[in-house]
């Protein structure tokens, strides 16, 4: 596990974009598992001023989405299809078609999750897997449990996700109680993983997942296992290393 420390949140998502961007030059049609959430976003900007530069072509890479909250459509704001077209996809050269992400209004769950895990598996190897950071360890939504689940399934959100989510709703219970999430297994079949995290309020769970033990209930410790992990994280949140 390679650890890059940032300045700040610009620096943290320079330095992500930066091995992002070396990803897509050295294989123009790699397959790349994206996430969502306010970390990312900074480093996608970084992606599209490349992009529109002539620096970066996209034209030929694939994407995977972690997740999607149950019940949001593509046209709903706070969807996470919404959130990538918005912040990334409607900005560079990149084929829509070959942009994945898990269909929220997916009338029978159990189906959803097994035509995703199924997709992804369909695609060449992941690249690299784009990860945040919850405030409660988690990864995708793969929130606290007693096991690692293996495969994309359906979760109940962690209060703590809720809660740290619904400054982008009206109001907490506007917050979606469900999401379809990759599965840490999926995550980890990813050939590398990089992982962005800033900020004071993710300080105590980064030290635990970099120094405490591999844990369920810490989900983003089982990190420590894949082969090719770097997290590029800002002075704030290694405050406690």
């Amino acid at each position: 596990m390679k650890i890059i420390k940032a300045r700040d949140y610009d620096d943290m998502s320079l330095k992500a974009a930066a091995i992002v961007a070396s990803v897509v030059t050295l294989k123009p049609d790699a397959v790349l598992g994206l996430a969502t959430g306010s970390s990312p976003i900074g480093l996608y900007k970084v992606l599209i001023d490349k992009c529109r530069k002539g620096e970066l072509d996209f034209s030929q890479i694939t994407t995977a989405n972690l997740d999607e909250y149950v019940g949001l459509g593509p046209e709903d704001d706070q969807s996470y299809r919404y959130f990538m077209n918005h912040n990334l996809f409607d900005h560079i050269n990149i084929d829509k078609s070959r942009t994945f992400v898990p269909n929220g209004l997916a009338k029978d769950p159990d189906a959803e999750v097994r035509r995703y895990e199924e997709l992804v598996r369909s695609l060449p190897e992941m690249e690299l897997q784009l990860l945040g950071l919850g405030v409660d360890g988690h990864i995708g939504f793969n929130e606290p449990a007693p096991v690692f689940p293996e495969v994309t399934n359906c979760v109940e959100l962690d209060p703590s996700t809720i809660e740290a989510n619904k400054r982008f709703f009206a109001s907490a219970d506007d917050v979606p109680r469900k999401a379809f999430t990759m599965g840490i297994g999926t995550i980890m079949r990813a050939k590398r993983i990089l992982m962005v995290v800033n900020g004071e309020a993710k300080a105590d769970i980064l030290y635990k997942v970099v120094n405490g033990p591999v844990d369920p209930m810490v989900p983003a410790s089982i990190l420590r296992f894949h082969r090719d992990v770097t997290i590029v994280a800002d002075e704030a949140a290694l405050s406690k290393f």
